[in-house]
């Protein structure tokens, strides 16, 4: 059985030491965040991951969600009781707005908490996590009716909500959906059609699940500028906002998948259902990608989750499994044979694996600080800079978190040889589990080329030439800093790929858009690589700051911070290189053979 142990040291001090949290006590909820209380809250949530839903990990995995004859469907053994303890607790209000029940904390320690859960147990997390998600598109869209009608319950945990987008012919491209919305005398509307791929469509955690749909209004026009965006409850509800009985939403199968057996995976049908608009008519996907840009980065985060897990078992096992002999001679001559991590190649897989886990943990604390910026500050200029950050960095954190994240998973099954293929041990799971991640909340090429299509031409250039000059007045001011100098070095030859590849599509893509997209994978993950680079240069910083006075008992971890770090710029940054390579070969051997050749 694998085990968890969340890294509740390593998020104290990317709080405390590199972000330096204090300096947003200007927002509301920050000053409540005190250290006490967030040190607090990250111990109970950690001690919730490890204890309660970490050993149903594989219950869940091997028992999977059971539909019944009537639609109904059953959660794993064990789910509904721990997310009872769930709610009980408050953790789906952390940060939720007081008025409607929740306790108004900073969304940044919603995201600490929310790794310490996917990482346990990812099935059960994204339960909480599309609650989460549904909550913020109704705060933001929603009319006050709608506020206080759903969002108190949906708070507390009672009610569960769902994001319901894909149909059975499209996917990507919504312009093509077909379910039907009527306009009814009394406001209403009666939502017609079947949705796929909704993850917690139908369950039994909850009394009742509120579905957000996009759906097409009657007479509306043709493609994506004709959809809008309903709340559609699985159960009707009285004037008074109490249960009536069923709502025309049923769940017509669930799926059987590669992974994350916990979560139960629905075809959703809808026959004439009572739904009401939310927001406007025919802006339903201005709406819904509230949710969908809330998910993105939630899916991001679900690869360093995995990613961790997967990580802590491989360094344990490793630890333990004895086989051959170190190249310098024996290591440990009182045993038959020296544990495997004496060897460079398992060295090689474990400080890969690692040095991406601590650059990308800072990467998504980063830019929960800015989303809480973009929320909750009264400044309109530091708003729009959080803002443009954000979006720019969205696809990045989705794809190239998720895209390393699996591989992360799979070089960790590797360190345990023939028992990582076996199910006992786990590892094959969190391989499955992470799979998914790559795909849904729009596939990793989807995220490229939106990168590449819409984000860097957004506000001609705003947001990237933003964070290009972020990072070289970080490495201006720095650069008498003979410490750092070892990190900022490489991380200034990758900003130049990033920079060099962003004037090749300009002066590249423009006339021939093809070269855009057979580069955008590349281009994203080059980006994302000078992303962890930035964050791995603040982590070192920090690091030597506390090492210079003290370490307070914790300098062999600083130190090993530092090594890490230099282990990521020394081995990994260089392959940003290799991205601007394949960018700049361009699109002619990609597309040049006739379709008729594949």
């Amino acid at each position: 059985m694998p085990t968890y142990k969340a890294p509740v040291e390593d998020v104290q001090f990317l709080l405390n030491d590199v972000f330096h949290v204090e300096r947003y006590d200007n927002l509301p909820g920050f000053a409540d965040a005190s250290p006490d209380v967030v040190e607090a809250i990250l111990s109970e949530a950690a001690k919730f991951a490890e204890e309660v839903l970490a050993p149903l990990n594989r219950v869940g995995d091997l028992e999977g969600c059971t539909r019944h004859p009537d639609g109904r469907v059953s959660t794993p053994k064990g789910f509904k009781e721990a997310y009872k303890q769930l709610c009980d607790g408050g953790w789906l209000g952390l940060s939720a707005p007081a008025e409607y029940g929740g306790q108004g904390l900073p969304a940044t320690l919603n995201t600490c908490v929310s790794e310490f859960l996917i990482s346990a147990n990812m099935a059960f997390a994204m339960y909480s996590g599309l609650v989460q998600g549904a909550v913020s598109a109704i705060l933001i869209h929603g009319d006050d009716a709608q506020k206080k009608t759903f969002l108190p319950k949906m708070v507390a945990g009672e009610w569960a909500g769902t994001m319901n987008l894909t149909e059975p012919h499209c996917g990507t491209d919504l312009g093509l959906l077909r379910t039907k919305a009527a306009p009814q005398p009394d406001g209403s509307y009666k939502i017609t059609g079947t949705k796929i791929f909704i993850s917690g469509g139908e369950q039994d955690l909850t009394d009742n699940i509120i579905h957000l749909v996009l759906a097409r209004i009657d007479g509306a026009p043709a493609g994506t500028k004709g959809i809008s965006l309903f709340v559609v409850p699985k159960m009707s509800l009285k004037p008074d906002g109490t249960l009536a009985g069923p709502n025309g939403v049923s769940c017509g199968s669930i799926e059987h998948k590669m992974g994350i057996h916990g979560n139960s995976t629905c075809v959703m049908n809808y026959e004439d259902a009572t739904g009401w608009l939310v927001g406007e008519a025919n802006r339903g996907l201005n709406a819904m990608f509230t949710m969908m840009n809330h998910a993105r980065l939630g899916v991001g985060l679900q690869g360093l989750a995995l990613s961790e897990v997967a990580y802590q078992n491989a360094a344990t096992y490793a630890k333990e499994r004895l086989q051959g002999r170190a190249l310098n001679g024996p290591a440990y001559p009182d045993k038959p044979a020296d544990p495997i991590i004496v060897h460079p190649d398992i060295r090689r897989v474990l400080m890969s694996i690692r040095a991406f886990n601590e650059a990308a943990r800072a990467l998504v604390l980063w830019m929960a600080l800015n989303g809480d910026v973009a929320h909750r500050s009264e400044d309109a200029k530091a708003r729009e800079a959080s803002d443009d950050l954000m979006g720019l960095l969205t696809p990045v954190i989705k794809g190239v978190l998720t895209d390393t994240g699996f591989a992360n998973t799979v070089l960790a099954q590797q360190v345990f040889g023939g028992h990582g293929y076996i199910a006992e041990h786990g590892m094959e799971q969190f391989v499955r589990d992470a799979r998914i991640a790559m795909i849904y909340e729009g596939a990793n090429g989807i995220q490229a080329l939106d990168l590449v299509g819409r984000k860097l031409p957004k506000d001609g250039g705003r947001a990237i030439m933003a964070f290009f000059a972020e990072v070289q007045s970080y490495m201006k001011d720095h650069a008498s800093d003979a410490a750092l100098k070892p990190y900022l070095d490489p991380l200034g030859k990758a900003l130049g790929h990033l920079q060099q590849a962003t004037m090749w599509f300009m002066q590249n893509a423009m006339k021939a858009p093809d070269n855009a997209g057979a580069g955008a994978t590349d281009y994203m993950h080059l980006f994302g690589l000078v992303a962890l680079g930035y964050m791995w240069c603040r982590i070192v910083e920090a690091a030597n700051a506390k090492l210079a006075n003290g370490a307070n008992g914790n300098a062999d971890r600083l130190k090993t911070k530092l090594v890490t770090g230099r282990f990521f710029v020394e081995r990994l940054l260089p392959e940003t290189a290799a991205h601007l390579a394949r960018i700049e070969a361009g699109a002619k051997s990609t597309m040049e053979l006739p379709v008729e050749a594949f």
